[in-house]
């Protein structure tokens, strides 16, 4: 059974940064790609940002692109969101997602976190 459990989520204003954790469990994710979501108030969820975990490739939604790094720690599997520059439009609820296979695509994840709280005032 796959987790994903986020975390630093919080307040923040604008211009500054948080990082986001997703730790995943219940097996190995050598063939996984793992990836980020968000969901505003009354609007729909959207791809923020996907990295494929063996070797690293990435894919960034345009509005989050020179702001926000994907990484992922093997030794802990855990994925990580650094967001710098932040904006209020990026206050939204951030998902941790994860689907098997190698393709960097933005839609198709079969796991999902409980999700944290993002928001930023002006």
């Amino acid at each position: 059974q796959v987790q994903l459990v986020e975390s630093g989520g919080g307040l923040v204003q604008a211009g500054g940064s948080l990082r986001l954790s997703c730790a995943a469990s219940g097996r190995t994710f050598n063939n996984y790609v793992m990836g980020w979501f968000r969901q505003a108030p009354g609007k729909e969820r959207e791809f923020v940002v996907a990295i494929r975990w063996i070797g690293g490739s990435t894919d960034y939604a345009d509005s989050v692109k020179g702001r926000f790094t994907i990484s992922r720690d093997n030794a802990k599997n855990t994925v990580y969101l650094q967001m710098n520059s932040l904006k209020p439009e990026d206050t939204a609820v951030y998902y941790c997602a994860a689907r098997i296979g190698y393709m960097l695509i933005r839609s198709g994840y079969t796991y999902w976190g409980q999700g944290a709280q993002v928001t930023v005032s002006s």
